[in-house]
């Protein structure tokens, strides 16, 4: 078998050019700062302070870049730690940093199970790395222990529904090319796979697409040697196992049962939730967030006044005329297609929302009660679908 480590130095995963670090910047979920603050500190993190990360197997730099180059251009003080098995990766994402005199990054070599002789960390990324442990249990633990007071992980893990007929191919390309080169097995993988017929679940899963962008991405979904999947019941009692609990999902909306079906009553929400991944069907990974079990706190809401909304993915003065007109803003994702419409008296507050202003002053002027019931629909649908977040990063 072609080891993890094996695999990620002759093809390092995600394929990037650090030349293009001149072109743009690559953004996402987990690790936005300001997601970091909506869901770990109640959108209220001083961010005077300094912040101390670790991105656990940070491959060749995606989360780790982003991190970086939002926290330098909003003047935080900051360090954070990188840690990669792969050589071959780590000098991707070094050069990448050096591209953009990105400077408060020490890069190590050196696997997730290290964390916390590292430590301790206010937040830790890791994406994509705990399903392809040998003993995931293990390392969750690991990030566990390399946590400090009040902080909280940033994940995601393989989900099992929307990656129909990718083990299947990983089982039948395993038993086929045992003893065989990671270069062979790609090619011979690729004309394999280039036969199947339409109505293989592989060839038939719209939502994949990674075996098409490049090398790396064809052969870490189907030729991977270590990789599972976690249904959201598995993943939450591994979490709760390891020591932490689930604080959300950053796209609840796709998880909320009752935008699909009638919710039995009675139902508990983590039965709610895993029925909803069922029938969606098409969840290719959890992208979420998770705190130390024994330090509860809430998600930012729009029930306090005194946060910063920030929109994401939209901006204020075309959603703002979109709503004025009665139109519905379309949510595009790989999961599902859907529409979100807000109530047209929101129009003159969403053109307010400018990442620096709080609920307080974009309210200023309407009835306070008014403001609360016509804030609550348009906060609860934005956040729902990940257009919103809360944060004092950038405020005023």
């Amino acid at each position: 078998m072609v080891t993890t480590r094996e695999q990620y130095e002759t093809y390092p995963y995600p394929e990037r050019d650090p030349a293009d670090e001149a072109k743009r910047l690559i953004t996402g979920s987990p690790s936005h700062p300001l997601e970091i603050d909506h869901w770990l500190f109640g959108g209220r993190r001083d961010w005077s302070q300094p912040f101390r990360a670790l991105v656990a197997g940070g491959g060749t730099g995606d989360g780790l870049i982003q991190l970086a180059t939002v926290l330098d251009r909003a003047g935080v003080d900051h360090q954070i730690t990188y840690i990669d098995l792969s050589t071959a990766s780590r000098q991707v994402a070094e050069a990448r940093a050096a591209a953009r005199g990105l400077t408060r990054i020490s890069f190590h070599t050196g696997v997730l199970q290290e964390a916390p002789e590292h430590g301790p960390f206010d937040y830790i990324d890791c994406c994509g790395v705990l399903h392809h442990l040998p003993d995931a249990d293990e390392g969750f633990r690991a990030l566990r222990a390399a946590l400090a007071p009040g902080g909280g992980l940033g994940f995601m893990v393989y989900a099992p529904y929307g990656r129909s007929g990718v083990y299947a191919l990983q089982e039948a390309f395993g038993a086929l090319f045992e003893g065989v080169s990671p270069a062979e097995r790609l090619a011979r993988a690729k004309d394999i796979v280039a036969a199947l017929p339409p109505e293989h679940p592989f060839a038939a899963n719209t939502s994949l697409g990674d075996h098409r962008a490049s090398d790396a991405g064809f052969y870490d979904l189907l030729l991977h040697g270590q990789d599972r999947a976690y249904g959201v019941r598995d993943l939450v009692e591994t979490l709760e196992r390891t020591g932490w609990a689930l604080q959300g999902f950053t796209t609840p909306a796709l998880y909320d049962l009752a935008r699909i079906a009638a919710r039995p009553e009675g139902m508990d929400d983590l039965t709610a939730m895993e029925v909803a991944e069922k029938l969606r069907g098409t969840i290719r990974m959890h992208i979420a967030y998770a705190i130390p079990a024994e330090e509860p706190r809430p998600v930012a809401s729009g029930a306090n006044r005194a946060l910063v909304p920030h929109l994401r993915g939209v901006k204020a003065g075309p959603l703002a005329k979109a709503v004025s007109q009665g139109r519905a803003l379309p949510v595009k994702l790989r999961e599902v297609q859907a529409e979100i419409t807000l109530p047209r008296d929101a129009a003159p507050l969403l053109a307010r929302v400018d990442g620096r202003r709080s609920l307080t002053e974009i309210g200023q002027g309407m009835d306070p009660l008014r403001f609360g019931a016509l804030w609550g629909r348009v906060s609860r649908e934005l956040t729902d679908w990940g257009l919103m977040l809360y944060s004092s990063l950038g405020a005023r």
